[in-house]
């Protein structure tokens, strides 16, 4: 019985023992477990390099420019100029560790002291960047990655298109104001320390490929949705330095900015970078060796030429164009090819977007021979007859006068031409117009006589209409 009654007693709960604090319970105890958890990351932070607390080193870093939790202790560390040369490669980590903690400036009070000590901190890495005379070591460059990645990578609000959209929904976009980033007291800085370190002759792409990968260079490929064009114009210089200094990644790019035009072209229609990349391309395209790959010309068709679609052409038209004229005077044969793919997509009732395909169609024809005009002629000229009935003023002026001259620079028979049928669609005053225009004249008369122009010009009309 004495036993049962033992067994019994030791079943029942204890009281706590009077050494343990009175507000220890469970929870507490997980709560110790997690701050012993963070002084374990801390350790393993400042042993690579950081200087920073518990606190900011179990933060999270990277996902967002939104807030860090709170930074118990971030002090400044010495200068570049206070410390030996031998010191300073570890000085460079020790700063690139600790400029990977991410503030939140959505609350300018917030945290003031610290921004201002990290944006010090990137002004003597872009200062270091720029004056270092010994190549970086691996260390070095997982740590600059490391610290441009958990600054400058975060996801985009979907809610809004940006400049894209409002272009498709019938808004000026030059008259919205473009959303700023908030964080870009820091963004800047980061950048330029990037551009400089991928710049600098004491990288070697050899090394630094292994951090700048495929995955990195499609990350910073989603950052030129931002709305912000001062980023966007940073990342247009990165990208570019990226593509000159590492050659392995050059097909890739190329694939990755496809990828993101076809996304565009057929499924969204919302991008606010298709400028600048179209931008880099230029300069890529420019430096093609000749003859041409396979593989860009069918880039011109598959991706540069369908370009055209979307209702937003205006927002980077400038830049298409340089880039389908490139094509055309590298290659004289593609003429053919680009004259057809900008008929196929040709407004029907957008008259300010027909105004610039003319403009485009104009600079296309000064890189054209006769051979690949005369295969496109027909239809071309089909195109041009149905322009003079446009009620738009531009639409007409650029047909009456630069745009016939033009072809009928090229065109050796204007026989044949005129029997096209372009005549039948002009009234009297275009008629008259081209009567007094000296540059029509001129470059008809290069072909034919004054007479025959004349002739035919008065009274084709008439016949079509009999």
């Amino acid at each position: 019985m004495v036993n049962m009654i033992k067994q019994i007693l030791g079943k029942l709960p204890r009281k706590p023992s009077s050494k343990s604090s009175p507000g220890e319970s469970p929870a507490d105890g997980s709560i110790a477990g997690s701050v012993r958890s963070a002084s374990g990351r801390k350790a393993s932070f400042v042993g690579s390099g950081g200087a920073v607390t518990a606190a900011a080193a179990a933060s999270p870093v990277g996902a967002s420019n939104g807030a860090v939790g709170v930074v118990a202790s971030y002090e400044p560390l010495p200068s570049f100029r206070d410390v030996p040369s031998s010191e300073k490669p570890g000085l460079f980590l020790r700063k690139l560790g600790m400029c990977c903690v991410v503030f939140d400036f959505s609350d300018p009070a917030k945290n003031g002291r610290e921004k201002e000590i990290k944006r010090q901190m990137l002004l003597e890495l872009v200062d270091y960047t720029s004056t270092v005379t010994s190549k970086f070591n691996e260390a070095a460059m997982q740590e600059a990655t490391r610290m441009v990645a958990a600054n400058i990578f975060r996801t985009f609000s979907s809610s809004t298109g940006g400049e894209g959209q409002r272009a498709v929904e019938g808004f000026e976009a030059e008259e919205e104001e473009p959303a700023m980033e908030p964080a870009w007291p820091h963004l800047q800085i980061v950048y330029e320390f990037f551009l400089r370190f991928i710049a600098s002759s004491e990288t070697d792409a050899k090394i630094a490929k292994r951090y700048v990968d495929h995955s990195f260079i499609l990350r910073l490929l989603d950052l030129f949705d931002s709305e912000d064009p001062r980023e966007r114009e940073y990342l247009k210089m990165i990208l570019h330095r990226v593509y000159g200094k590492f050659m392995v990644h050059r097909p890739f790019i190329r694939k990755a900015i496809n990828n993101i035009f076809f996304r565009f072209i057929f499924e969204t229609e919302k991008h606010n970078g298709i400028a600048e990349l179209l931008e880099i391309l230029g300069s890529i395209i420019n430096g093609f060796a000749l003859p041409l790959k396979e593989e860009h010309k069918l880039f011109l068709v598959r991706a540069l030429i369908p370009l055209h679609k979307p209702k937003c052409l205006a927002l980077y038209h400038q830049q298409l164009s340089y880039c389908i004229t490139q094509f055309a005077e590298k290659d004289n044969k593609l003429a053919d090819t680009v004259i057809r793919g900008l008929l196929k997509y040709w407004p029907l009732t957008n008259s300010s977007k027909e105004v610039m395909f003319l403009g485009e169609l104009e600079e296309v024809l000064e890189a054209t021979q006769e051979p690949e005009f005369q295969r496109c002629m027909v239809p071309l000229f089909r195109q041009i007859a149905r322009c003079l009935n446009s009620s738009h003023f531009q639409s007409l002026a650029w047909v009456s006068a630069l745009g016939v001259a033009q072809c009928l620079r090229l065109c050796r028979c204007v026989r044949s031409w005129m029997n096209i049928g372009c005549y039948g669609s002009l009234d009297n005053h275009t008629l008259v117009e081209w009567t007094l225009n000296p540059e029509i004249v001129s470059a008809a008369m290069t072909f034919t006589s004054k007479k025959f122009f004349f002739f035919h010009l008065y009274t084709l009309p008439f016949l079509n209409i009999i």
